[in-house]
This record gives C-alpha cells, sequence and structure tokens, in this order.
C-alpha cells in the first residue's frame, strides 16, 4: 500500500522496510559473543593474578635461597675474623682463618651470579677483591711464620692493619648485603598478603560491572521488547527501530516481531476490507430501494420525451431534461456514498468534527434504518472538541454498531446517539443507544471475540465488533457497552480530544 497523494510521510510499509533493514546492516555482535568476553576477562584477570603470584613467589623463595648463601658467607668470614684474632693473640688458628676464607670464596664463586645481580658487577668485585687480598694477607702471615726474622714484628703490624680493614669491609658487606635482601623479602611479602585483597577488590568492582553491563544488555532489550508487544496488543503496529550499533539475539528477535507486526497490518487490513464489503452487502437492500426511486423516474421521464418531444412546449422539455439530470445526480450521489466507504486505502489522519462522520454514516444507512423502522434522535454538545484519526474508519466503526443496533430492534425502535465530553474533556464520549432486545450479562465478555455472533448461520460473520474495537485502539481509544435483556444496550466509544490545533492540515 502507497502514502495517499500529496502526502510526502512514509507509509507503515516504507517504515518497516527501512526499520528492517537498518537492523539487518548492523554488524553481529551475539549476546554469547558479550558474555563469553566478560567471562574471558575475568579468566585474565584470575590468570594475571595468578602468574603475578607465582612470581613473585618465585622471587621470594630465589631471594631466600640468596640470603641462605649470604648468611653461609657471612658466617665464613665472620669465623675467619674470630680465627684471626685468635692468630694475633695467641699464635693459632691461622691454618682455620685460611680454610674459612677459602669457603666464602667458593660461596662468591658459587653464587656470584645472584649477588652480582642484587648488589651490582661493580659491587661484586669490590667484594671479590676483598676477600682476595683478604686471603692474600693470610697467606703472607703464614710465609712470615716459616721464615721469622727480627724485622719481622713491623710487617705483622701493616698485616694486622689491613687484615683488620679488608675484614670489617667484607662483615659490612655482608651484613649491608643480608639487610637489604631482609627488607626486600619483607616488601614482597607484603605485596603478596595484598594481592589477594587487590583481587579481590577488582573481582568485586568487575563483577559488579559485568552484572550491570549483562543487565543493561538483557533487561532494557526485553523491557523494550516487551513494550512492543504490549503496543501490539494495543493494535500499534509501529516496527521496531535499531537503536544500537550492532545485531545480536535480540535484533533477530526485533526482526521477527516487525516481520510478524507488518503481517498482522496487513491482514487486519484484508479484514477491514473484506468486513466493508460485507457491510456493504448488508446495505445493497436499502441502496438497491434507494437506486430504484431515481431510476424509474429517468425512464418515465424519458419514455415520456421520447412519445410526447413534438407535442411539448420547449419549456416542458427543459423541465423534463432537468428532471433527467436532477434524478441522474441523486443516483451517482448514492452510487458515490458506496464508493467511498468501499474504497481502500492507507490510513489517513487529520482532525475533523466527530458529528460530520456520524451523519454521513447515517445518510449511508439511511434506507436500512427507514426499512428496519427506527427512529434516530441525535444529542450534542456544542463544546465536543474535534477528534484526531481517519474518517473512513471511524465510519466504518459507526456503521457496524448502528447496523447491530437495527438487528436488534426487529420490529423497530428508537436509536439515540449523543456526542458528549468526558468529564476529564481528555476523550470524546459516542453513545449509541438502541431499545433492542439487549445483551445478556455473562456474554457482555464475550461480543468484541473475533467470530463471535448471535446471528442466523449465514446472517453475520461475528467480525463487526472486534473490527470495530481494533479501529478504534489503533486510535488510542475504548469501545465500552451497557445492556440489559429486553431494555437496550448502550454502547460508547470513546476517542481522544485532538492535541493540535483545527486548522493544521
Amino acid at each position: 500500500m502507497s502514502a495517499p497523494a500529496g502526502d510526502s510521510r512514509p507509509s507503515l510499509d516504507e517504515i518497516a522496510e527501512e526499520a528492517q533493514r537498518a537492523l539487518e546492516e548492523r554488524p553481529s555482535l551475539s549476546i554469547r559473543a558479550r558474555i563469553s568476553l566478560g567471562f574471558f576477562l575475568l579468566f585474565a584477570l584470575a590468570l594475571g593474578i595468578t602468574i603475578a603470584a607465582i612470581i613473585i613467589l618465585y622471587r621470594i623463595q630465589t631471594k631466600l635461597l640468596f640470603m641462605e648463601a649470604a648468611g653461609n658467607y657471612s658466617f665464613e668470614i665472620q669465623q675467619a675474623r674470630r680465627f684471626e684474632k685468635n692468630y694475633f693473640l695467641y699464635g693459632t688458628n691461622l691454618a682455620d682463618a685460611l680454610d674459612q676464607v677459602r669457603q666464602a670464596r667458593d660461596i662468591l664463586d658459587r653464587e656470584g651470579e645472584k649477588i652480582s645481580s642484587v648488589v651490582g658487577a661493580a659491587h661484586f668485585q669490590i667484594m671479590v677483591s676483598h676477600i682476595q687480598r683478604y686471603e692474600e694477607l693470610l697467606n703472607q702471615l703464614a710465609q712470615l711464620g716459616r721464615n721469622r726474622t727480627r724485622n719481622t714484628p713491623p710487617k705483622y703490624e701493616a698485616i694486622e692493619e689491613e687484615l683488620r680493614q679488608h675484614g670489617a669491609e667484607m662483615v659490612s658487606v655482608a651484613e649491608e648485603l643480608m639487610a637489604k635482601e631482609r627488607k626486600s623479602v619483607n616488601t614482597m611479602l607484603l605485596v603478596s598478603q595484598r594481592v589477594p585483597i587487590v583481587f579481590l577488590l577488582v573481582l568485586l568492582v568487575l563483577v559488579i560491572y559485568l552484572t550491570n553491563f549483562i543487565a543493561r544488555q538483557m533487561l532494557a532489550p526485553l523491557n523494550r521488547l516487551m513494550e512492543a508487544t504490549r503496543r501490539i496488543s494495543e493494535g500499534d503496529f509501529t516496527p521496531i527501530t535499531p537503536r544500537r550499533h550492532y545485531r545480536d539475539e535480540f535484533s533477530q528477535l526485533a526482526m521477527a516481531l516487525n516481520h510478524m507486526m507488518r503481517q498482522l497490518h496487513q491482514r487486519q487490513e484484508q479484514l477491514l476490507q473484506a468486513h466493508k464489503l460485507k457491510a456493504i452487502g448488508t446495505l445493497t437492500a436499502g441502496v438497491a430501494h434507494e437506486l430504484n426511486n431515481p431510476l424509474n423516474n429517468i425512464m418515465l421521464t424519458s419514455s415520456a420525451l421520447m412519445e410526447e418531444y413534438k407535442q411539448l412546449s420547449n419549456e416542458e422539455r427543459e423541465d423534463m431534461i432537468n428532471d433527467l439530470l436532477h434524478e441522474s445526480e441523486r443516483a451517482q450521489k448514492i452510487v458515490r456514498k458506496l464508493l467511498d466507504f468501499a474504497r481502500e486505502g492507507e490510513m489517513e489522519s487529520e482532525a475533523f468534527e466527530i458529528g460530520e462522520v456520524i451523519a454521513r454514516t447515517l445518510q449511508l444507512a439511511g434506507n436500512q434504518i427507514d426499512l428496519a423502522k427506527v427512529k434516530v434522535r441525535g444529542e450534542s454538545d456544542s463544546s465536543v472538541p474535534q477528534v484526531y484519526g481517519d474518517k473512513q474508519q471511524f465510519s466504518q466503526v459507526f456503521l457496524n454498531i448502528i447496523l447491530n443496533a437495527l438487528d436488534a430492534m426487529p420490529n423497530g425502535g428508537t436509536l439515540t446517539i449523543s456526542v458528549r465530553n468526558t468529564k476529564d474533556r481528555e476523550y470524546v464520549a459516542i453513545n449509541f443507544t438502541d431499545t433492542g432486545a439487549g445483551i445478556p450479562e455473562h456474554k457482555l465478555t464475550e461480543i468484541f471475540d473475533p467470530f463471535y455472533t448471535t446471528k442466523k448461520i449465514g446472517k453475520g460473520t461475528g467480525l463487526g465488533l472486534s473490527v470495530s474495537l481494533g479501529i478504534v485502539q489503533k486510535h488510542g481509544g475504548e469501545i465500552k457497552v451497557e445492556s440489559k435483556v429486553n431494555e437496550g444496550s448502550t454502547f460508547t466509544v470513546l476517542l481522544p480530544a485532538a492535541k493540535i490545533p483545527a486548522n493544521m492540515p
């Protein structure tokens, strides 16, 4: 279906096609992929923390091993210093001092790479030079002890002074090295204690974020789709348009709903047209009777004009031709009303006076009303505002209700149509009150169901009120009914009052 001529607004089908195309063109990013990405981030975080913990533990272990080696080195140096002092005091244990120094030097050779990585290459070379010199001095003492002469004491004093200097330096370096590594280990232990706490805090923040993220990603589309289903139930088939820059399972569902709404809209239009044709069929008897009068007059006047043409004066001929034109226009007007009512097209919304539509509908059903011997009374409030919608569809709603009222009064009666404001002045209420047979209370909830009818087989489809309710709800209105058996029924059509100026196009 295309938009009306002169109306540049896109049709519902065009909007639906554009929405479907926009949804399909979005890059795909499924919910599974996003959830997998979230759990991958959690796994990556846990993996990173685990690797960090392993590295910290490895470094602590390395430093502990190094501290053990440094402790052994310090012990050997201190033992060498103790034996050195014994030698200068008592002249003993020089060989023991040399043995302890060699063991300390072996430790430096064995753990040199680790010590160098901690204290630095330059500092390590200083340590090596100190212990080498210390060992040389001890060897000199041993040599002097074997070749002792008168001039030996001054040499002893010089060697003793230098031994004390290098020994003190070695002990100082060893203690400094131990203190530095102990501090480093304590720092790493403190970090290792804080890592789980930091991990838990980061994990908590990430879980809260992922929870909110998933909630937004899941609940927001679900709420939107729930709103769409509510709109569909109310007869609003406006397609769902994309709001995200990607396409996921909810997009597929939205596309399916759009397709469903498009199909429902097409079926509804077909149903409206089918029921419109049914209403036209119902009006055929009255229309045929109404058309018979002008056609009979045309035939009689044409025959008389043909037979008596030569005997008639010019004025009489002109009067008869005018009669023919008048009756032809009358018949043409009747046919045009039917064609206007039966035409199929896109919904055309505009602001209008509801009384005009009711009057046009009563003219269309005029002969049916006469044949049913029903009197029509009208009551209207002059302050009633305009309504906004499709006049053709409202005419179909009113015609359905009027024809149902006529069927409810087979022996004649009165149909009262009143137009009033509601108390809140938000709606216009159109009441159709008949004096017919009425509807049992237990059936009032069923009369708007599709295919429900109380008429005999072949006399009705049961779609009139269902279709009418769909039209009214699509315009934001409602239909209510009150009825008492053997007293009559009142159908109230509530339509939203127009919120735009009356002179707007």
